[in-house]
């Protein structure tokens, strides 16, 4: 496996312990630095921030003049382009781990670590920046068209119940900030949102990680640790790629569920448990429903709400309005110059076949912001090759079938609401299309 581009810094106060980490996580990522002094933090980020930082919360008391974890994850968050943050404690600490998430931590680990959980952890974190590295629930989920409305009309209403909500969409299309905003409209808004990827987690340590541990209860458990369902009380916990989940697991899961309540490995009792469950998954609707890949009643269990996210093909009318905003923010983040976007590259752009998320389109506003020499940006400035061929003009016997076609087209979408008694959404799974499509055929036919 090739080393990944990731910029990795590992602050911890003990040599040996940031040297271990070090050694571990060059196998996969090539830029690993080490920094045992706080102090000396302030001048790195001038230079470079890093993309993840591993910052151990329990500094050794009187070597760095009695600097606090928390302080410096505050300081790490408060970054223009802000780092992904992996907590360490050597302390099963509860209380220490929530606040930690609170002020942003993307996950917490207790030392000494497991390794493989460790390189879980930071897969996992990497993985989520990647989808989203400038990306604010605003940035995301902006746009007035249709599919954009309706996801966040339906956040606003589902966002404050209890309900447990399952989010579908491709990759890259911003489910975990769904689950944000969710989050961030809920009654548990001022607890801890948690994401755990459930596809990273191997099935070895599945109760551990999300149950938690008693001291002895395996070899290398040396000190009671919370589970990520404890870690979460009073908040969301959002499970993201559920759908990667073995079956085995999902049973376990199903369990703590129905029953409220995890029993720690090595505990003799069961804790109950007060957490709000969003999910989500990349998985098409028809291998979520296919027993031999996800339980039936796992699911039923998770989908009391489901939101689709919708990718950028099905709102191409936001396309405008996602260029200015990336634009303007790495211009910003750079320190570029300000340029407006010439009127053919935007026609250009807004034609162009994007594969359907929004981190494609993003990569390309970056690069135009940094390579750009021109006073406006031009197509080529976006490395996306040549402009898409404009549509040839219509000949008089297309046009005449396009017309017969129309006609007939709406006469089926007619007969699919009637037979729906005006259902969208049955109406849409019967006519093959998402809601989406067919509300802008219904605009398209004035229906």
């Amino acid at each position: 496996m090739s080393p990944s581009t990731a910029s990795i810094l590992i602050l911890d106060d003990d040599e040996d312990v940031a040297c271990a980490a070090q050694m571990l996580l060059r196998r996969r990522h090539g830029r690993v630095a080490t920094l045992f002094d706080p102090r000396a933090l302030d001048g790195l980020l001038q230079t470079e921030t890093p993309d993840l930082v591993l910052l151990d919360l329990n500094f050794t008391p009187g070597r760095i003049d009695g600097a606090e974890g928390l302080a410096v994850l505050d300081r790490l968050r408060a970054q223009p382009r802000a780092p992904s943050v992996i907590a360490l404690t050597a302390y099963a600490d509860i209380p220490l781990a929530v606040e930690a998430l609170k002020r942003g931590a993307s996950d917490f680990i207790t030392k000494p670590w497991d390794n493989a959980r460790l390189v879980a952890a930071v897969e996992g974190a990497l993985a989520r920046r990647a989808a989203a590295p400038a990306g604010t629930v605003a940035s995301t989920l902006m746009g007035e068209s249709t599919p954009m409305r309706e996801l966040r009309a339906m956040i606003a209403a589902v966002a404050p119940t209890e309900a447990n909500v399952m989010v579908l969409g491709e990759n890259g299309v911003g489910k975990e900030l769904v689950a944000r905003a969710i989050h961030a409209a809920s009654r548990r808004a001022g607890g801890t949102f948690l994401a755990v990827d459930m596809g990273a987690l191997p099935e070895s340590t599945f109760e551990s990680e999300l149950f938690g541990h008693r001291r002895g209860s395996f070899t290398d458990a040396r000190s009671d640790r919370p589970g990520r369902f404890q870690a979460a009380r009073g908040g969301s916990l959002f499970l993201d790629e559920i759908g990667n989940m073995p079956l085995g697991a999902q049973a376990k899961l199903l369990t703590a569920l129905e029953r409220r309540e995890v029993t720690p490995l090595g505990a003799d009792r069961a804790e109950a448990i007060d957490v709000r469950v969003v999910s989500a998954t990349n998985l098409d609707e028809a291998r979520l429903f296919d027993p031999s890949v996800f339980r039936p009643d796992l699911l039923f269990r998770l989908n009391t709400i489901v939101l689709r996210v919708p990718p950028l093909r099905e709102r191409q009318d936001d396309i405008p309005q996602l260029l200015h905003h990336y634009l303007s923010l790495y211009e910003q983040q750079y320190g570029r110059p300000v340029r407006e976007l010439a009127p053919i590259a935007l026609e250009q752009l807004c034609a162009w076949p994007w594969p359907g998320i929004v981190r494609a389109l993003r990569h390309a506003c970056e690069r135009a912001a940094i390579l750009a020499g021109q006073p406006e940006y031009r197509f080529d400035d976006f490395g996306l090759g040549a402009p898409a061929p404009a549509a040839a003009p219509a000949q008089p016997a297309a046009a005449a079938e396009e017309f017969s076609l129309g006609a007939l087209e709406r006469e089926t979408i007619a007969a699919a609401l009637d037979k729906a008694k005006g259902n969208i959404s049955l109406a849409a799974r019967m006519l093959g299309l998402s809601r989406a499509a067919l509300y802008r055929k219904l605009g398209k036919h004035g229906i």
